[in-house]
C-alpha cells in the first residue's frame, strides 16, 4: 500500500491531512513542519500521526512513497527537487515554483526518474468547472469572444508573494483548462497599499492565439467575497460563480448576437437571455485532487495537473510579474 508524508502544516496543509485520512487513515504516515508551536496544534487533532520538525528525515525513509509539499513557493523548487532526487514522488502545491527554469528542471528530475510530479491546481478537479469545460467542447457557447474573472477578498496577505502569485495561479489554471490552448501575451498592473512592494490589487490582460481576451482581476484587499468568471460567446455565455446559491454554473443564451443588428435602428436588439442552470456532481475536489495522486502512483499515471500543466500557469505567472516592474507593459510568453 501507498505510504504518503506531508510537509507543511500552514493554511493550506490541514486541509490535505484530513483528506489523505479521509482516503484511508494508514495512507499518510509522516507530517513535517518546523514550527514546535505548530506541530503541537496539528498533533491535537490528529494524534495518531507522526510528526518530525526536519523533512530530510523523509528523505531518508524507504517507506515513504509519495510527498505532500505544502510550504511557502519560495521553498517549493527546493523541496520538490530534494523529494524527486530521494526517489519519491511529489505533489507540490500551486505554484509549482516561482520560474520556468525552476518547473522545467524538476519536471526533466521526474521523468528521468520516472516519477509522479502533480500540481495542485484544485479547481481543474471542480465539478463546475469539470461543467464548464463540457459545455465549451460541445460548441454550444458558439465562437468564443472573451473571459473576464474576479477573485477578491478581505483575505490572508502575504508578505513572500503578491496577490498575484497568491490568488490568481487558480484563474490561470482554469482559463487554460478550458481553452486548451497557451496565450501569447500578458500585461498586468498592480497597486501595493499594506506592504512597500508587495502588490494587493493586479489587474491582467492575456492574449491567446485564437484571438480570445482574459482579463483577471485579484485582490486581498477587498471587501466582497468573489469568485467568479463569465465567458462570453456567440451564442451562449457561462457565468461561473463558485459562492452562488442557486447554481455555480449559469448558460444563459446570447440573445444580443442571436438577433443580430438592426440596421434600421442603428443598433443591436437586447433581450433578457434565457438561462440554463445544469445538475453538477456533490464531491470535494480536493478529496478527488488526493485520490488521483494515489490512483497515479499505484497505477503509473500521468497526473491531470501535471509538471506541464504547471509550467504553463507559471509561465503567465513570470511574465505577468516581469509586466508589473514595467508599469503594464505587454509581454510575450515564451514557448
Amino acid at each position: 500500500m501507498t505510504k504518503l508524508a506531508l510537509i507543511g502544516t500552514g493554511y493550506w496543509g490541514p486541509n490535505l491531512i484530513r483528506n489523505f485520512l479521509k482516503i484511508d487513515p494508514a495512507l499518510l504516515q509522516v507530517v513535517c513542519e518546523r514550527s514546535d508551536a505548530r506541530r503541537a496544534v496539528i498533533a491535537k487533532t490528529y494524534p495518531d500521526l507522526r510528526f518530525i520538525g526536519d523533512y530530510t528525515e523523509v528523505l531518508n525513509d524507504d517507506g515513504i512513497d509519495g510527498v505532500a509539499i505544502v510550504v511557502q513557493p519560495a521553498f517549493h523548487y527546493e523541496i520538490t527537487k530534494n523529494v524527486l532526487l530521494s526517489g519519491k514522488h511529489a505533489f507540490v502545491e500551486k505554484p509549482l515554483a516561482v520560474t520556468s527554469a525552476e518547473c522545467r528542471e524538476l519536471i526533466r528530475l521526474a521523468e528521468e526518474r520516472k516519477l509522479v510530479l502533480m500540481v495542485g491546481h484544485v479547481f481543474e478537479y471542480n465539478a463546475a468547472v469539470k461543467k464548464a469545460k463540457e459545455i465549451i467542447n460541445s460548441g454550444a457557447l458558439g465562437d468564443i469572444y472573451y473571459l473576464y474573472s474576479e477573485r477578491t477578498d478581505l483575505g490572508t496577505v502575504k508578505a513572500d508573494v503578491n496577490a498575484m502569485w497568491n490568488i490568481a495561479p487558480h484563474d490561470i489554471s482554469i482559463m487554460l483548462y478550458w481553452l486548451g490552448q497557451e496565450p501569447l501575451s500578458v500585461s498586468a498592473r498592480g497597486y501595493s497599499y499594506l506592504q512597500e512592494g508587495v502588490e494587493d490589487v493586479v489587474h491582467m490582460a492575456v492574449d491567446f492565439p485564437s484571438g480570445i481576451n482574459a482579463e483577471i482581476h485579484v485582490s486581498w484587499l477587498s471587501p466582497k467575497r468573489i469568485r467568479c468568471t463569465t465567458i462570453v460567446g456567440s451564442k451562449n455565455m457561462i457565468v461561473y460563480d463558485e459562492l452562488s446559491p442557486d447554481g455555480k454554473i449559469k448558460v444563459i443564451k446570447n440573445e444580443l448576437c442571436a438577433d443580430g443588428f438592426d440596421q434600421k435602428k442603428d443598433k443591436y436588439v437586447k433581450k433578457k437571455g434565457e438561462v440554463m442552470i445544469p445538475e453538477l456532481e456533490d464531491y470535494e475536489p480536493l478529496h478527488l485532487e488526493c485520490k488521483h495522486f494515489v490512483e497515479c502512483i499505484e497505477k503509473g499515471l500521468r497526473p491531470l495537473t501535471d509538471g506541464e500543466n504547471g509550467l504553463r500557469v507559471v509561465k503567465v505567472l513570470e511574465t505577468a510579474q516581469e509586466s508589473l516592474k514595467r508599469g503594464g507593459e505587454r509581454i510575450a510568453i515564451e514557448k
